[in-house]
């Protein structure tokens, strides 16, 4: 082995430390999803590569390889990563929780990495079914189940009608953000999220809960 690269000798010994059992670099796990966010912020999703994961979380593209199938699988990971998949919090405040799950989407999505990544994923989804039950499962239906038991904690404590359509008000609540990131014709604000749960809170709050806030911006309805 004296001969050969010094990258292919780790790569080498990772795989037999593998064979045998013994975990796998955690240091890598952690880096190469910041890595890959930080090079989608500064290049873009089409130019987007292994080996410039590779050189930039300082691992290779062999040890990429053994764990992410394609440059896809590395987004969606870091994705997952990032943002994480229970963005809605519990604060006791209905139109709270709502704001802070909603608006994780405006964070993210919300500069140019938005129109960078998203729509061109999307793309990719549509034509590998693989990858689209991935994106699903890891990162778009966990959150969805976090804003949903929002919805019904909202339903429980009485700020929501009991009849309410929770998919339905998952779509409005969230379709604001992916519409305006996918097509870009209007800016994803530091308000939209707190804009687009007053709107959809107009329609399906209860008579108690107007009452209850009356006093703040949703005066008036």
């Amino acid at each position: 082995m004296v001969n050969t690269p010094n990258g292919a000798v780790a790569d080498e010994r990772e795989a037999g430390q593998q064979r045998t059992g013994r975990p796998r670099d955690g240091r890598i796990d952690a880096a190469v999803p910041a890595a890959v966010m930080e090079l989608l912020n500064e290049s873009g999703y089409g130019n987007l590569t292994l080996e410039a994961v590779a050189a930039r979380a300082g691992t290779s593209k062999p040890a990429l390889r053994r764990r992410w199938q394609s440059r896809q699988h590395l987004v969606v990971d870091a994705l997952v990563t990032t943002m994480g998949t229970a963005p809605t919090p519990d604060t006791g405040c209905t139109h709270c929780d709502l704001i802070a799950g909603i608006g994780t989407l405006s964070q993210a999505f919300g500069t140019t990495l938005g129109r960078r990544v998203l729509p061109a994923l999307v793309a990719d989804l549509a034509d590998q079914p693989e990858l689209d039950a991935l994106f699903l499962e890891r990162f778009f239906h966990p959150r969805r189940a976090s804003t949903a038991e929002a919805l019904r904690r909202g339903i429980r404590r009485g700020d929501i009608r009991p009849d309410a359509d929770i998919d339905l008000l998952l779509d409005m609540l969230a379709s604001s953000t992916y519409y305006r990131v996918l097509f870009g014709h209007l800016p994803v604000t530091a308000a939209l999220a707190e804009d687009v749960v007053e709107v959809v809170l107009k329609g399906v709050a209860t008579g108690a809960w107007r009452e209850r806030h009356r006093h703040m911006v949703f005066d008036g309805f």
